[in-house]
């Protein structure tokens, strides 16, 4: 049976079988090997310049974007601050070999001052060295030219644009805005504990006092970021992704500049305060604290002897004279006496006292005496306060009892904050 098997079988059969497997083989062969020449071609020759600048020198970044600061109006629509344009130089540590010499070439290019190689050095050794240090914080237009010129001679060392907050007004609003300055090591304390770091990456200020400060993230806004790819210089080559940032909110204040500025030139020279409120709804419409100060030097970062003469300033300055002085009422506590007095049943409108020249505390020889040298005679409680009595005052307040002033006192919001929007209240 073997032998038969092998007589019947069609060689020639088999040999065309094979003949054309092999011819198909050899095609697929041929039409993957067309295939990856193509793909080949291109990759390296219409793609070329498209996988270049993705090598392994590039990088992909993440740059934030710093939003627009809203701004700040008087209720006329006035702008009480401004946003300006700025150029500042930076430097990435980590890129740069050599820092002396950097500095030394960098100083002829734009004019550094042995201050700004200073706090450089300063926030250097406060800051990452794979983050970007301000060398000099406000570049003139020549700077920046002369710099766009020599650029190519220092890979890692950029030119950013950026937007300052500026007062023109400067003192005469200054316990009112408050002032934008640098972000410190509580700031970003707070702001981490917060979760707020990330939407400050883009920045260098923060809101410090008055309407800047209290109304920080309603001014701030919301930072952007672009995703970018940079070649081994540092220099962007391809935008990848952009978030645009959003701009902060404006404010609008009850405020009226003009009458602020009126008051403002009415107390110079002298030490006091002010408050002009809408009774109405309580708007406040002035509010000025004398002397006062310029709030720019803040922003940059003012020096040690600036700083240090406000503080030794004999008549305070900083000092918000509205919100943290600490002044006796005198006769205005009156009215407000009266009508506790009244409302606790300790007197009546009809109830009368003399209102003698001067008033002795019952149980002591303590005397203290009324404004009018002559008295007052008798008097209801209309009548003294139309005198502005002090001495009915005094007997009525002795009768009152230090309990029940404090608790009705307490009701017209004495020994409580006003609520007004300072944070040094």
């Amino acid at each position: 049976m073997p032998l038969l098997r092998d007589e019947i079988r069609d060689h020639s059969a088999e040999e065309m079988l094979f003949i054309r497997r092999a011819a198909i083989a050899f095609l697929l062969v041929v039409v993957c090997f067309g295939v990856l020449i193509v793909n080949l071609y291109h990759l390296q020759v219409e793609q070329h310049d498209f996988y270049q600048t993705r090598s392994n020198q590039n990088d992909i970044k993440m740059l934030p974007i710093a939003p627009s600061r809203g701004l700040i109006f008087d209720r006329n629509g006035i702008p009480l601050v401004q946003n300006i344009t700025l150029y500042r130089l930076q430097v990435i540590p980590s890129k740069i070999p050599d820092m002396a010499a950097l500095l030394q070439q960098l100083t002829p290019i734009v004019d550094l001052t042995p201050d700004d190689i200073a706090s450089f050095r300063d926030d250097m050794h406060h800051t990452s060295r794979y983050k970007a240090v301000t060398l000099k914080p406000d570049l003139s237009d020549v700077e920046v030219a002369r710099f766009a010129v020599n650029e190519f001679r220092f890979p890692g060392v950029t030119v950013e644009s950026y937007q300052q907050r500026e007062y023109p007004y400067g003192a005469e609003l200054a316990h009112v805005v408050g002032y934008v300055s640098k972000i410190n090591d509580s700031d970003l304390q707070r702001l981490a504990k917060n979760g707020e770091e990330e939407n400050y990456a883009a920045d260098r200020n923060i809101g410090k006092q008055g309407i800047e400060g209290y109304y920080e993230k309603a001014l701030h806004g919301t930072t952007g970021y672009q995703e970018v790819e940079v070649d081994n210089h540092g220099r962007v080559v391809r935008l990848l992704k952009e978030v645009p940032p959003v701009a902060g909110k404006n404010l609008y204040l009850t405020l009226d500049l003009h009458l602020q500025q009126y008051i403002e030139s009415v107390l110079k020279g002298q030490r006091a305060a002010v408050v002009v409120v809408d009774p109405r709804d309580g708007g406040v419409l002035a509010m000025v604290s004398s002397p006062s100060y310029d709030p720019n030097p803040f922003v940059k970062g003012i020096g040690y002897q600036a700083y240090k003469s406000l503080l030794e300033n004999p008549d305070r300055p900083l000092i918000n004279r509205v919100t943290q002085g600490l002044y006796p009422p005198a006769s205005t506590v009156k009215p407000y006496m009266a009508l506790s007095a009244l409302s606790a049943g300790v007197i009546t409108p009809n109830t009368t006292f003399f209102g003698a020249p001067t008033w002795t505390l019952p149980g002591t020889q303590r005397r203290y005496r009324d404004w009018l040298k002559t008295g007052h005679g008798m008097l209801n409680v209309t009548k003294a306060i139309e005198e502005s009595a002090d001495t009915f005052f005094y007997q009525v307040a002795f009768e009152m009892g230090i309990d029940r002033i404090h608790e009705w006192l307490s009701k017209f919001g004495y020994g409580q904050s006003t609520g007004i929007d300072l944070n040094e209240e």
